[in-house]
């Protein structure tokens, strides 16, 4: 079926999907509107009748890719029960959506590293933490949050600051990072960084949780015991 001939809806994601498509072929930095209009079969009218310009485009391509990498993450987290199983299914299900939709989370990365300008990149923030709202909220509610100051800082410097850069360097140089090493260590570096902000009795709680009595005895370490009578 011709663009022009599908219902507005259609014709977006049509766009987009194109959009994706260039930026997959040539890169961001080396595609423009026109190129995407082209790909998709359409008529410049249709294309600015959707999109008033190329970061328009973008901007509705990212908020796209926003809604399928967290609709992917929160289903898989709202399954976890203590906070640091969260934590490890947070760093886990976004791994396994950047290898499993690379295209887009290539996409993504690059964006992001745009200057969208002011009114993209607000319109972006809220969508994003509207998207965010409901994981954020679980893993309020399971005290990940409770020795950090910033909910926003947490998930996305503490816990995946280092996925997000190893994602980086696995999608724009291959072979530089190895997938199955981000796999076996990149989760286990999150929960060593959530023992980090907890607090002192609820670290302790969670390390009875998983079985071991004394969160010292998760990297080795013992205490030393007082001599008598000191």
């Amino acid at each position: 079926m011709a663009l022009a001939r599908q219902s507005g809806v259609a014709r977006r994601e049509a766009l987009l999907d194109a959009a994706l498509r260039c930026f997959a072929q040539e890169g961001l930095l080396r595609t423009g509107i026109e190129d995407v209009r082209k790909e998709a079969g359409a008529s410049p009218s249709s294309v600015y009748h959707l999109f008033e310009d190329f970061p328009a485009l973008v901007a509705a391509l990212l908020a796209r890719t926003f809604a399928r990498a967290l609709g992917y993450v929160t289903a898989r987290v709202l399954a976890a029960r203590t906070a640091r199983s969260a934590v490890r299914t947070l760093v886990e299900a976004h791994l396994t959506w950047v290898f499993e939709h690379e295209a887009e989370a290539r996409f993504m990365y690059q964006a992001l590293a745009l200057e969208l300008d002011g009114h993209h990149r607000a319109a972006l923030r809220d969508e994003k933490a509207r998207l965010k709202a409901e994981v954020t909220a679980h893993l309020s509610g399971l005290g990940v949050f409770s020795g950090a100051r910033s909910s926003e800082v947490m998930v996305d410097v503490v816990l995946l600051g280092p996925a997000h850069q190893a994602c980086r360097l696995y999608l724009s140089a291959p072979g530089a990072v190895d997938p199955a090493w981000m796999k076996a260590t990149l989760p286990d570096l999150a929960c060593g960084a959530l023992a980090r902000v907890e607090p002192a009795p609820r670290a302790a709680r969670s390390a009875q949780r998983d079985g071991v009595a004394d969160p010292a005895q998760r990297s080795g370490v013992r205490r030393k015991r007082k001599p008598m009578g000191g």
